[in-house]
């Protein structure tokens, strides 16, 4: 029986042989082939510059239609290139090619191979979530519905409009006993809020408040924002210099903020990568980069790509970050689990 085996996967079978026959006729023909190294000059050359792009992204100048921001935004996306030139360089027998797609994969590991492993962690004395609910949203009371069922402790929304105010309240009113609402952002918690005020980030109106949230650890600092858009336009490129200047009187409110524990909800209209939300993302961390698992990308819903929605935190340590199911809004709601110290103030 021994001897028939051998002989049936040895001549055409779908045994060990017959595969490993073929891996070694592979890497023969490789061999005998004069050209694997002159081919595929353009693969390398590409897979060179994406490289070079990830590696030095922070260097793309943002003079013409804010290029540097725009690549930052979706870098993560990069990556799909890389088995794209993988597949090419096979296809082309190049093993110049072959060689230098390593350079890009190791560069994308290197800025994003962290994120996707799962860095969820347990404990914690507080649970936070934001959503920018969309000014158009058909069913604000069922958006509001679906995200007090995350169980959060403390709620942000964004983009919310006079006349859905009163719809929202009334929905939360039985799972968040305290609330506040500054223009088109509002804050709502299951523990005491004070000292509820405007921000000014430069707009002429009012998308950005702070609060105090007396936690049973003590209180907290809490910033609702929701930055300006952003626009890619053909004509001017990735326009964002009104968000841009948004993010830098964020920055300075949360730095001078007395409280030492300091906790940022809301959409910024930009990714952790993003230079032009320096002023913000340098002094905080973000919970998802921290102890999420993934990009936990937030935008736009139907597919998301970017994670513009943000939870960062100062003086806080976040323990565990993900995001909620859709609602009826364009954006996904995002949660996380942080761990406050009773010696915060």
């Amino acid at each position: 029986m021994a001897q028939a085996y051998m002989t049936e996967t040895g001549s055409g079978g779908q045994g060990p042989d017959r595969r490993g026959s073929r891996l070694r006729r592979l890497v023969d023909g490789w061999r005998g082939d004069r050209g694997i190294w002159r081919r595929g000059a353009i693969l390398a050359a590409l897979a060179v510059i994406l490289a070079l792009v990830m590696l030095l992204h922070s260097r793309i100048p943002n003079v013409i239609g804010n290029l540097g921001s725009l690549t930052e935004t979706f870098l993560p996306w990069c990556g799909l290139a890389v088995p794209v030139l993988l597949v090419l360089a096979f296809v082309r027998k190049s093993a110049t090619a072959l060689i230098a797609v390593l350079l890009p994969a190791i560069v994308w590991l290197n800025l994003f191979g962290g994120l996707i492993s799962d860095k969820h962690g347990s404990g914690g004395n507080l649970t936070v979530a934001t959503h920018n609910v969309n000014a158009d949203n058909p069913d604000p009371s069922g958006t509001a519905r679906d995200v007090a069922a995350s169980g959060a402790d403390v709620v942000a929304l964004e983009e919310l409009t006079a006349t859905a105010v009163p719809t929202y309240e009334e929905a939360l009113a039985s799972t968040y006993k305290y609330h506040s609402v500054q223009g088109t952002v509002g804050l709502w918690s299951k523990y005491p809020v004070s000292d509820s005020l405007p921000v000014d980030i430069k707009l002429g109106w009012t998308r950005a408040m702070r609060a105090t949230v007396t936690t049973p650890e003590g209180p907290i600092a809490v910033y609702v924002a929701h930055l300006p858009s952003v626009r890619v336009k053909l004509e001017a490129g990735f326009t964002a210099r009104q968000r841009d200047t948004s993010a830098d009187a964020l920055g300075e409110a949360i730095a001078d903020d007395p409280n030492k524990q300091v906790i940022l909800l809301g959409d910024l209209n930009g990714t952790m990568n993003d230079r032009a939300l320096n002023a913000v993302t340098a002094q905080m961390r973000s919970t998802q980069g921290a102890a999420g698992s993934g990009f936990g990308f937030s935008w736009p819903a139907a597919f998301p790509m970017a994670r513009i929605d943000q939870i960062m935190v100062k003086g806080i340590e976040p323990v565990t970050s993900w995001t909620l199911p859709r609602t009826a809004s364009d954006h996904l709601p995002v949660a996380a689990r942080v761990k406050i110290s009773a010696t915060g103030s």
